[in-house]
């Protein structure tokens, strides 16, 4: 049978429907390109794109729809040693697939190369063991996100599996997918928790890494992706429910029902590297269909690759081909799925050009800053990646650009462990880190630095303050993944206990954490479950762990923990001294003032006393406030923050400027329940926090 075929039009890339048939058209450097489409039963029609545009080679097939599945064969020239890896025994999926379906059967028949003849092309036939494209019809119109204010926001990180893949008040049918995610009960905590947009840990289709399932294993934190248009298949109620290529409406849905309560969508998103690993990865798309454009390969060995993501390859951005990818990706998920924004895991990568040096003025950076859709959402960058001098990017990334502020995390940890020396840097972190982010010459705010205490990757809240070491045995790596460097104080005991005494520090001290990120200036980022007391048993590295461990446990939540979040995150929200949206001018402006525990003006020798553990800061709600949009001052209260980092009590006076003020306890860490009246001196419990306020 003869499929008919016309040449069709080499943009947009994909598979593009309409009442007739489907346009496909794909880039690649080979010879010739041939599109596989498959019926049900699995048979495949093989039908050779009819043109070519530059690397685009197109075609246009009457009677396809959406629903096919399909993939494309290349040939080419097969020479690693010159990073040419065509073989057209090996059935690719399309980069700009929107939906996926099927798994990855690892095993010889997935290499590009004869496993006895590396230099060799193989002839095995990939297609019974790779996932096919579905072609995907056009959404409707998305709606308009909350549009939170960077300043406004508090981000939320969580896994869309993990959060309800447990949840008591979600249908068991859609526990653990985007449905699940918009179900009201999951959707009821998040807005009762006060938190205005969720940051999803990777939904891109991805697929687990070979090793893995050989140990019975998956990839669950899924950065290794294959199809940057496509949400990840294994999240879709409808896909379970026998309906293929149903993952991408219900996406739709989910971010319709989020931003309906007022919640945004910000995506972790993967462009650094993909699922396809090193020269001895399986091809599966990218490489097949042009590895040298899609990859940064080594110039001095072309068969090998630079790769600063300690994943085997290294996404080349620097290639306008791929850079066109990354920016069509980008504004598909903001115009046709309605997110609000991304995180960007291990941004440096894409900043990195042909003398691999990190550049934040590189084309990636460069076109993203003039994008018309890109540059309207909210950017955040994971400011590091792997293996270079300049690997540790923090600060160094352009206007426009937030970023996990690691230097915040590893300051709090060890200023609530009591550690010496650290009262200048607290300060600077509790500020919205002006040492790093206020350069005049940027014009870079507070809400730069995205603060956070703890994320996916590494201990949770709970653990931080529960374990001295990671216990990653689960892994099946004998212990040896995951960081050393946790900054973690177990209060006494390893892991769980019944002494009262360890139980009763370990809350303390989270309630500390959580205070310290919920009114620092900057945005916050919670890990999502820290507000219920989730553990993962001590393992900082579950990236492979489906499972328990990694799931909340709804029956099992620390309501005491979770009403203080609240309340704190409540706090937040009323009061814009917290929100600020420039960098305070400091004690010379007087709207934040710095007192010792005596009621004296902090002085150079107190703050370079390596032994200070302690301060009072003066926020002054009145004096040089925000403005809004409309040009109306942020007037707010005045607050005390009494700051004790000692393993003891501490008596703190009220400066003499303010001692006429009527303070009142807001939020204190040692005793949630504390709302005295203080006039006078006030005892701050060990490694404590008391918030007073002053209402105008």
């Amino acid at each position: 049978m003869t499929t008919p075929v016309r040449p069709g039009r080499a943009s947009p890339l994909g598979a593009t429907p309409d009442q007739h048939g489907t346009n496909f058209a794909v880039s690649s450097g080979g010879d010739r390109v041939t599109l596989c489409l498959f019926d049900a039963a699995g048979t495949e029609t093989r039908i050779v794109l009819p043109e070519r545009d530059g690397d685009v080679h197109h075609g246009y097939v009457a009677g396809v729809g959406p629903g096919q599945a399909y993939g494309f064969r290349v040939d080419g020239p097969f020479d690693r040693s010159r990073g040419l890896c065509y073989n057209p025994a090996k059935l690719l999926l399309d980069p700009y697939a929107r939906a996926i379906h099927g798994h990855v059967r690892f095993g010889p028949e997935v290499l590009g190369y004869a496993i006895e003849t590396p230099s060799v092309p193989s002839a095995l036939d990939s297609a019974p063991f790779v996932p096919r494209s579905l072609v995907a019809a056009a959404g409707p119109p998305r709606t308009t996100g909350p549009g939170h204010a960077l300043a406004d926001t508090v981000l939320y990180e969580v896994h869309v599996r993990g959060f309800t893949a447990a949840h008591p008040g979600v249908p068991e049918a859609l526990r653990g997918t985007y449905a699940g995610l918009a179900h009201e009960a999951a959707i009821g905590h998040l807005v009762d928790l006060g938190v205005t947009t969720v940051e999803l840990l990777p939904v891109h289709h991805n697929v687990p890494e070979s090793f893995l399932i050989e140990r019975g294993l998956t990839n669950y934190w899924g950065y290794n992706t294959i199809g940057f248009f496509a949400p990840h298949a294994a999240y879709s109620a409808a896909v379970r429910a026998g309906r293929p290529g149903g993952q991408v409406g219900e996406f739709r849905a989910m971010v319709d029902a989020l931003h309906a309560a007022g919640i945004e969508v910000v995506l972790d998103v993967v462009f650094n590297h993909t699922a396809e690993g090193g020269p001895g990865g399986p091809t599966l798309c990218f490489r097949g269909l042009d590895n040298a454009a899609y990859y940064r390969l080594d110039p001095a060995d072309p068969s090998r690759y630079l790769d600063t993501t300690g994943t085997g390859n290294s996404v080349n951005t620097a290639d306008g081909a791929t850079l066109r990818m990354v920016m069509d990706s980008l504004r598909y998920w903001v115009t046709e799925m309605g997110v609000d924004g991304y995180r960007f895991d291990l941004a440096p990568t894409l900043g990195r050009e042909a003398d691999d040096r990190f550049d934040p003025f590189s084309a990636f950076f460069d076109v993203v800053g003039q994008d018309p859709v890109v540059s309207q959402v909210k950017l955040i960058a994971e400011p590091w990646d792997v293996g270079r001098y300049d690997s540790y990017g923090v600060g160094r990334f352009p206007p426009l650009w937030s970023e996990w502020n690691g230097r915040y995390r590893d300051t709090v940890r060890d200023w609530w462990r009591s550690h010496d020396g650290l009262l200048p840097d607290f300060a600077s972190r509790l500020c919205g880190s002006a040492d790093i982010y206020d350069r005049p010459e940027d014009g870079r705010r507070p809400t730069a630095s995205i603060n956070f205490v703890t994320v996916h990757d590494g201990f949770t809240l709970s653990d931080l303050v529960s374990y001295n070491g990671k216990h990653n045995e689960a892994n099946g790596e004998g212990n040896r993944d995951g960081t050393d460097d946790n900054r973690s104080w177990n209060c006494g005991a390893e892991g769980p206990t019944d002494d009262p005494d360890v139980r009763a520090l370990r809350a303390r001290q989270q309630r500390a954490f959580l205070v310290t990120l919920l009114l620092s200036a900057g945005v916050p980022l919670l890990l999502g479950g820290d507000e219920l007391g989730r553990t993962q048993r001590g393992n900082n590295n579950a990236y492979c762990q489906d499972n328990e461990i990694t799931w909340f446990d709804w029956s099992a939540i620390d309501t005491d923990l979770l009403r203080f979040t609240k309340d704190v995150i409540a706090l937040r929200r009323k009061h814009p001294v917290f929100r600020r949206r420039r960098f305070s001018a400091g004690s010379g402006g007087s709207d934040l003032r710095w007192f010792t525990p005596a009621g004296t003006e902090m002085t150079q020798a107190n703050w370079a006393d390596p032994e200070a553990r302690s301060f009072a800061l003066f926020i002054d709600g009145a004096t040089d406030p925000d403005v809004s949009a409309d040009g109306v001052p942020l007037l707010d209260d005045d607050f005390l923050l009494l700051v004790n980092g000692w393993w003891e009590p501490l008596t703190f006076e009220l400066p003499a400027d303010y001692g006429a003020h009527r303070w009142e306890v807001v939020c204190s860490t040692f005793d949630p329940a504390e709302r005295d009246t203080v006039a006078g001196p006030t005892t701050v419990g060990p490694r404590s926090v008391v918030v007073l306020r002053s209402a105008r």
